[in-house]
């Protein structure tokens, strides 16, 4: 395996995931990659390293280029495992390294791993560390996604290493969104968004106002692929439409159904909005996964929920959705409730305290008991046609 330079001397030196199929809860249909970087200056410069059953990868990577016990500094912008889990064979390999982190990360560094024998270098907002030819200045990003998150800045080279932020789940052998398909790129990079960042996305709208500010022309996240030049303000319009919650006149019908009932529901729905030509997508739980609907529904102005009522509850798949959803808290949003019952009918209701905790407006409630029939269904179609003009 071999190092890839992105800038002259500077390498990433990371893993692919090919066999990644999930992450949190999150399908990953299309793997991953922790990425890494190596900056060869006189002080030579790892930021970030990978998930530790990924580590030899990284080695191997590093070893391509220069003896990895020659690095000097290791920079974690972010804690998490994924990208923090090959530190300690990295702090043990290289003694008298320095590790730089925020006063968040060393806390969690601290909680992770033994760090007794590690030498701490906590950094502020906008501090510099010179490794030589280059400055190396950092941007403090809690909550984006930890608490301990941050970017580094190489002001020479005109890059941004941002770890989570403005990341793609993609394992490919490319290495710059220029050279892949830039549609699907963008689709995991809102799925990324839509299942990871969404409930900060007013910590993301702080970072990204200061990361804006910076000469660049290349962003390497930790996951995914590196954006550079033209594509740098493509990533930055489109995270200024998802941080403020932007939606387009569009909706998502997500459903479950026992003997079909609430299907039926479902389709009547799906005409309503199809009559008064606004895009609707149908997704059943029995087919779609929380995680790519959350990806419809980033955008998306009208979200509609339907369940039977099951021992006077939800349909367990739409109580998980309902669950993902409430704490991924999308905002600015329309919402339908609908269902079928025998008796009790308590699913609806549930659905409704949900989009009430997330100041949804709602829509008249749609339920029916048993099956409905041709006439009943054409009502719902008619009244929510009526109601959404």
């Amino acid at each position: 395996m071999k190092a890839f330079e992105i800038k002259k001397n500077v390498y990433w030196v990371g893993a692919i995931a090919w066999e990644l199929a999930e992450f949190h809860g999150y399908l990953t249909q299309r793997g991953s990659t922790f990425n890494a970087y190596l900056i060869l200056d006189e002080k030579i410069t790892l930021v970030d390293t990978v998930k530790a059953t990924h580590k030899d990868q990284m080695f191997a990577r590093i070893k391509s280029i220069i003896d990895p016990a020659k690095i000097d500094i290791v920079i974690s912008n972010h804690t998490e495992m994924d990208h923090s889990g090959a530190i300690p064979d990295v702090m043990d390999l290289c003694k008298n390294a320095t590790l730089i982190c925020s006063p968040h990360g060393e806390t969690g560094l601290n909680k992770h791993y033994d760090t007794s024998k590690w030498n701490f270098k906590v950094v502020q907002m906008h501090d510099t560390v010179n490794i030589g030819k280059r400055d190396l200045s950092f941007i403090l990003m809690p909550m984006v996604h930890w608490p301990d998150s941050m970017a580094t800045y190489v002001k020479q080279d005109k890059l941004l290493m941002p770890n989570d932020l403005f990341g793609q789940h993609m394992a490919t052998y490319e290495r710059f969104v220029n050279d892949a398909e830039f549609d699907i790129v963008m689709e995991e990079a809102q799925k990324y968004f839509a299942n990871i960042l969404l409930p900060y996305s007013r910590q993301s709208t702080n970072a990204v106002s200061e990361i804006v500010k910076l000469d660049l022309d290349m962003i390497a996240p930790s996951h995914g692929l590196i954006w550079r030049d033209k594509d740098v303000q493509k990533i930055f319009k489109a995270y200024e439409l998802w941080d403020a919650n932007a939606v387009k006149d569009k909706a998502v019908i997500v459903y479950d159904t026992m003997w079909g009932s609430t299907e039926k529901m479902a389709n009547s729905v799906y005409r309503a909005f199809e009559k008064l030509d606004i895009p609707v997508k149908l997704k059943s739980l029995k087919k779609y996964h929380i995680s790519d609907i959350m990806t419809d529904i980033l955008d998306s102005k009208y979200i509609c929920v339907g369940s039977p009522t099951l021992n006077n509850t939800l349909m367990p798949t739409v109580a998980s959705f309902l669950y993902y959803l409430k704490g991924l808290r999308p905002k600015n949003r329309i919402a339908l409730a609908f269902g079928s019952f025998g008796w009790g009918g308590q699913s609806v209701k549930e659905i409704e305290e949900i989009f009430k905790f997330l100041n949804f407006e709602i829509l008249d409630t749609v339920t029916y008991e048993y099956v409905p029939h041709e006439e009943d269904l054409d009502k719902i179609e008619k009244d929510l046609e009526d109601e959404l003009k």
